[in-house]
């Protein structure tokens, strides 16, 4: 028997097709009828297990000489939820992508690829009823989201926020705006915060990273010394693969094993040109400075509204202790992943004169 229809596909399929027709620049862009089938087949195939595990899949909607070195099926399959389920355990590992195009009139699922054309339409299932609409990006490090998909719940994450003021470079990136963050001279086109990001929230452990002006020592005013997991002279591995312009490759690798650090309780330091400075660091309050009372707090999807917060409404100490560390070192920025998957970036605010904390988990899946 079919599938019952999944009413957020229909519901969101013409804004998405909307979306895609605006960004396709010359490529072949989904109409909303391909859309709705490829987000309800994702959806039911989320919800059935294949010996026990969850389905893990990506379907992007390409021809396959559009794509790099396919892998092409003999007989082209269904787009369907138990064929999709049957297949998960090949394409599971991140970066496989199931390509489905027209043939003869029928979509299908004509094998496997691990490049993308630029702006190709991609649905994701990240968990049993979690789906994440995304484009192919032209930076290379990520693919930018464009809705979030849980169970009747739809966010449409609002581009707009990467032109506010005072919005860091590491969003304005997410959101496919702007240069990629990097250090002055060096690699182009990866922005390694936005691994980093994705890195750090992967592990599950939670973990914060705090970001340092090089050349700047005023961040040890702010931290619990001497710092048990302190180094010296500091690791310089990743910086000088970004200065080399070294593969991505070599850069992804560097980046994991990084981003591991942040597992250790307390805070990873990293200066702007990717140099690590410690780690497992206790963050205290600058002798003299006032605790923090209020936060403003953002989130990139449509329909959100600002609030300002105490910052243990935020999360517990970890996002507290950040909040405190970017409000006494206003010239540095702090990246904090909760174990839950949640995942903030504060940042000092001259406009408001506070700290702000930019919500961005929506954007990492």
């Amino acid at each position: 028997m079919a599938e019952p229809g999944y009413p957020a596909a229909r519901a969101i399929a013409p804004r998405v097709e909307s979306h895609f027709a605006h960004h396709a620049d010359g490529a072949p862009a989904p109409s909303a009828a391909v859309i709705e089938r490829l987000i309800d087949a994702a959806f039911w195939a989320s919800l059935r297990r294949e010996e026990g595990v969850t389905p893990k899949i990506s379907l992007a909607y390409a021809e396959p000489e559009s794509t790099g070195h396919p892998l092409l099926f003999d007989h082209s399959l269904s787009p369907n939820a138990e064929a999709l389920a049957k297949l998960a355990p090949a394409v599971e590992r991140p970066g496989i992508h199931l390509g489905v195009w027209p043939v003869n009139g029928e979509l299908c699922v004509w094998g496997t690829t691990q490049h993308l054309p630029p702006h190709c339409f991609v649905i994701e299932v990240v968990t049993s009823g979690l789906l994440v609409v995304k484009e192919r990006s032209e930076l290379m490090g990520k693919f930018i989201n464009v809705a979030v998909l849980e169970g009747d719940q739809v966010k449409f994450v609002d581009e707009r926020s990467a032109t506010l003021p005072e919005c860091p470079g590491v969003l304005q990136s997410l959101l496919g705006f702007g240069h990629p963050v990097g250090p002055r001279t060096g690699t182009e086109g990866i922005n390694v915060l936005v691994q980093l990001a994705a890195s750090m929230r992967s592990h599950g452990r939670g973990g914060a990273l705090l970001i340092t002006p090089a050349g700047s020592d005023g961040w040890l005013s702010s931290i619990v010394t001497p710092a048990l997991y302190a180094l010296n002279p500091p690791f310089t591995a990743l910086s000088a693969l970004m200065r080399a312009e070294s593969d991505a490759d070599d850069i992804r690798h560097a980046v994991e094993g990084i981003a591991g650090l942040t597992a250790v309780d307390g805070a990873m330091v990293m200066n702007d040109e990717y140099d690590v400075l410690a780690f497992g660091v206790k963050i205290t309050r600058r002798k003299g400075s006032p605790s923090v009372e209020r936060i403003a707090l953002t989130e990139p999807i449509e329909g959100s509204v600002p609030t300002l917060i105490a910052p243990g409404q935020l999360g517990g100490t970890r996002h507290l202790s950040a909040a405190q560390f970017v409000h006494d070192q206003r010239d540095t920025f702090a990246l904090v992943a909760s174990q839950d998957g949640r995942f903030t970036i504060f940042k000092w605010s001259p406009a408001e004169d506070m700290v702000h904390a930019h919500r961005v988990e929506a954007l990492l899946l």
